[in-house]
């Protein structure tokens, strides 16, 4: 799974279409608003395996994640049509160039029979599902969803999260149930802190003193400067890492935070400032990594992975399972203010992984297929793939990937990608206790009960707006993202000085900040407040 990572948020407008027109079998018109459900299909079977009787073939559009492999050779998919007897054609594109085509496959109307850990945006969800292009699932969720309708009932807060303003749910998400699969943890290196006796940090001013120690004192031992004090994968989680230090919480999807029913987007908040000078010290005394803002994805998770960095912010520890006991996880920090909180992702995390699409046949069948993975068989099955031969169950009566998964000299994350299309993130299906010990192994969770503490009481997810709000949002926001991403970057960096902060403020300002937080008021008004 991709840790928690969003580079800055830009949602795409795709092209102008075609309305489509979703045919209904029975020949009669069909009721506004009503889901496909109303329609039954005799092959499908209304529990258990096979799903249907007859063999039918399903065309997917998916995006292929750099740890997978082809998903057509996929282990549990392979397994997964014997039990069903529904066979998928898979068009799995690279992750690099995957938005690209999809908004291509939109835009000239050719479309598969679902799309796969789609990364749809609330914008696409919202506008191809009204234009006829996406099925409406509520419907069919009621009736071939066990799995998703006990999820909505345990979690009310997933079903609000992703219906859309006309009553529709168009997407599925990736459910995360695990609190430590909803937030990224500080890793610091303990093998460093005792080989120097340090303390471990408790606030941000011990924590300098300590990546001041890290850079000077040649904590690897190879007689070289080379060890790095700190890193994190790129601007966003960068600025997300300990901004709850300093007050600032993000909700609803965005850099706001909610306080007595008030949303405020903090990026000119004197907080925020005060952060930003705090970054830039780190960056000018070379204790953060000067490549923060360039690296690629693959340079981050190597630099985690060689053990030779001492602070950094990540979900997991598989990234680097072969130097996990020189990393302990940590407290979050006490911020100037004495604040300390933590940011976290809703229990729906990923949003759009699944659609299906109006050209389907077999809308019935394709809702059976993908709801067997939103519970806790489908789900460790999905993970881990098949008892005895990828995986183990341990003395807890929870899995366990087997020595020779662990131990591929692919890597794991990658060996794991050739049989489940899960590393790499943004996958329907359920992340819970009792399938993640792969990602939640003793020491990520020992991680998180030290963030318990100072989690938020509730995390309010993205709103999805109608069509034309989504539209001027995504206008306000693809100016102000780009605008706050790249000048901050200069104020930490020192490209910018912080004598042109009124400058910038009054900037954004100009850009109508105000009006994107009335729009984002407006939605927690309607979908979070208390009546």
């Amino acid at each position: 799974m991709q840790r928690l990572k969003r580079s800055v948020s830009l949602m795409s407008i795709a092209a102008l279409m075609t309305t489509a027109t979703v045919a209904c079998t029975s020949g009669e018109e069909k009721p506004a608003g009503n889901s496909p459900a109303a329609k039954t299909d005799s092959n499908v079977a209304s529990s258990g395996f096979p799903i249907v009787e007859q063999p039918l073939t399903l065309k997917f559009f998916s995006r292929k994640s750099p740890p997978n492999g082809p998903y057509a050779n996929m282990l549990v998919f392979q397994e997964y049509e014997k039990k069903t007897n529904m066979k998928i054609e898979w068009e799995d594109v690279p992750q690099d160039g995957f938005a690209e085509k999809k908004n291509l496959l939109f835009a000239s109307n050719e479309l598969p029979d679902a799309l796969y850990k789609a990364g749809l945006t609330p914008l696409e969800a919202v506008k191809y599902g009204s234009s006829g292009m996406l099925t409406p699932l509520e419907g069919l969720i009621e009736k071939y969803a066990p799995n998703l309708q006990a999820l909505f009932k345990q979690y009310p807060d997933i079903k609000p999260a992703i219906t859309a303003p006309d009553g529709h749910i168009y997407a599925l998400p990736g459910i995360v149930t695990l609190t430590a699969g909803r937030t990224n943890k500080p890793w610091l290196n303990k093998a460093w802190l005792q080989k120097l006796n340090l303390q471990e940090p408790k606030t941000t001013d011990d924590l300098v003193q300590v990546l001041k120690a890290f850079r000077d004192n040649d904590p690897n031992g190879n007689g070289k400067q080379d060890d790095l004090p700190m890193s994190e994968r790129n601007w966003d989680a960068l600025i997300g890492s300990m901004s709850g230090s300093w007050g600032l919480e993000s909700q609803m999807g965005y850099q706001l935070e909610v306080k007595d029913d008030k949303v405020h987007i903090w990026v000119t908040d004197p907080r925020f400032k005060e952060y930003l000078q705090f970054l830039h010290m780190l960056y000018q005394e070379k204790l953060l990594d000067q490549e923060v803002f360039t690296q690629t994805e693959t340079q981050f998770v190597g630099k985690m992975a060689s053990g030779n960095i001492g602070f950094f912010h990540n979900q997991a520890s598989d990234p680097f399972t072969k130097k996990k006991d020189d990393f302990m996880g940590i407290a979050p920090l006490a911020g100037p203010h004495g604040d300390q909180k933590v940011n976290a992702n809703p229990v729906a995390r990923d949003f759009g992984t699944f659609a299906i699409t109006s050209v389907n046949k077999h809308p019935e069948a394709t809702m059976r297929w993908i709801d067997y993975f939103y519970g806790d068989e489908g789900s460790i099955f999905f993970r881990y793939g098949i008892e005895g031969q990828t995986y183990n169950l341990k003395k807890d009566g929870l899995p366990e990937y087997t020595d020779e998964i662990w131990n591929d000299k692919r890597g794991t994350g990658t060996t794991i990608g050739q049989f489940s299309p899960w590393p790499g993130g943004g996958a329907p299906h359920l992340i819970s206790e009792k399938n993640a010990t792969a990602i939640n192994p003793a020491e990520v969770q020992e991680a998180q009960t030290k963030l318990d503490p100072y989690m938020p009481k509730q995390v309010f997810g993205a709103p999805l707006f109608d069509e034309k709000t989504a539209k001027e949002v995504d206008t306000l926001r693809q100016d102000i993202d780009t605008y706050v991403a790249e000048t901050t970057s200069k104020m930490i960096t020192g490209a910018v000085g912080f004598d042109k902060w009124d400058e910038y403020v009054k900037t954004l300002e100009k850009m109508d900040l105000a009006r994107l937080e009335s729009i984002y008021q407006k939605a927690y008004d309607t979908n979070y407040k208390k009546k």
